[in-house]
């Protein structure tokens, strides 16, 4: 399969709309160095934003239609202006049209605009906790916002695509993918306290220090607008409830001995594992300043077991893939994203890849599970216009 490129993608909207877009915006993916579902506690996360990334070639309609096209989806969708409604949304198209929506929620007239027409095209792996998702949305937002010259800044476009996600697509998600798609920043990742409402690049010296960053898709697809994320959500919005406190962000590891007393057992696991990862969060923003990447290895590590047997996020797959790296020499692993399938990621000796990588697939081949996806990311710049 080739991939896709600014240039391609411009070249495939003039194949399916008669003539040429008038440009091509976009966004990246990310990967979550550390700090799992604390983005929806008001805490702490440390994404970079990854060079697979979603284009988006636009152009616009006389009418107020929305009309786009995938070359992943076989089937075309067209959503109008006048009449944008979730409940009418369907599939991979919500994470378009919700935008437009959103922009509507969040104040920008749609009177008297014209609409758009869209061709997608990605290189972000589908359900693999890379944020696929967010990559679409911010790609579009970024899009629509230099079209109708709206003047939105990135922050405000981080609000916009999180309610597309959560409103029109149906997943309780936090902002953190939407931060790192447009926040991103070659060789730093992003510091991102969700409270506070900042995001600070941070260096994080991968290259420096001779190190790469490995991608394991397991290739067990996982749907956040469905099933675990939510009850995981709600065990924590129950946690704070129970503790007396606005979020679990009011909260720290001298807390634990009163929690482990007021709730029960698996609400406290699920409470614990929110609070141990914001400490570790700000730890490994604090280690890699301080030391350099190769000291965040226990860090990474540590945040694994703690979605494993607190969360209980992880599934057989991505245990194989972190015990398998750290067993072939990475320096630290853990799984990323939001759980139930998706990746892992291992910070390994970059002359060490192909060599982790190859045990990992060997791994996967003797437990006969389906042979994971094996790739190398760097951390990358965020959303712009390419054409």
């Amino acid at each position: 399969m080739d991939i896709p490129s600014p240039e391609s993608t411009a070249d495939a909207f003039a194949d399916r709309y008669g003539r040429r877009p008038d440009g091509v915006w976009s966004a990246p993916g990310r990967v979550n160095l550390i700090g799992e579902h604390t983005d929806y506690n008001d805490g702490l996360v440390f994404p970079f934003a990854i060079e697979r990334r979603t284009w988006a070639a636009v152009g616009r309609r006389e009418d107020r239609l929305l009309t786009v096209h995938s070359g992943a989806m076989p089937e075309p969708a067209q959503a109008s202006l006048d009449s944008l409604n979730p409940e009418d949304f369907d599939g991979w198209s919500a994470y378009v049209f919700g935008v437009l929506w959103a922009m509507e929620q969040r104040g920008v007239d749609l009177a008297g605009r014209t609409g758009f027409d869209v061709m997608l095209a990605s290189d972000v792996p589908l359900g693999a906790g890379l944020s696929s998702s967010a990559a679409i949305e911010c790609a579009v937002a970024s899009a629509v916002n230099d079209e109708w010259e709206l003047g939105l800044s990135r922050r405000d476009l981080i609000t916009i695509c999180q309610l597309a996600e959560n409103g029109a697509v149906g997943a309780p998600t936090g902002n953190m993918d939407q931060t790192a798609s447009l926040m991103g920043k070659a060789g730093h990742g992003v510091l991102i306290d969700v409270r506070a409402e900042t995001a600070e690049p941070v260096p994080l010296h991968f290259a420096d220090e001779h190190l790469e960053l490995l991608v394991i898709d397991t290739r067990v697809h996982h749907e956040h607008a469905t099933g675990g994320y939510g009850a995981r959500r709600r065990s924590c919005e129950l946690g704070a409830q129970l503790m007396g406190v606005g979020s679990l962000r009011d909260l720290d590891e001298a807390d634990l001995p009163r929690a482990a007393e007021v709730l029960d057992d698996e609400t406290f696991r699920r409470v614990r594992h929110v609070i141990t990862e914001n400490a570790r969060v700000a730890r490994t923003a604090q280690v890699v300043a301080a030391d350099g990447p190769r000291a965040i290895g226990d860090l990474l590590v540590a945040s694994h077991a703690s979605m494993r047997d607190d969360f209980e996020i992880s599934v057989p797959e991505l245990d194989l893939a972190v015990e398998t790296a750290l067993a072939n020499g990475a320096i630290g692993a853990r799984m990323t994203g939001g759980g139930f399938g998706g990746a892992a990621i291992a910070l390994l000796d970059a002359d060490r890849a192909e060599e982790v990588g190859g045990a990992i697939q060997a791994a996967f081949a003797a437990a006969e599970l389906t042979a994971p996806i094996v790739f190398v990311v760097s951390p990358s710049d965020g959303a712009h216009r390419d054409l």
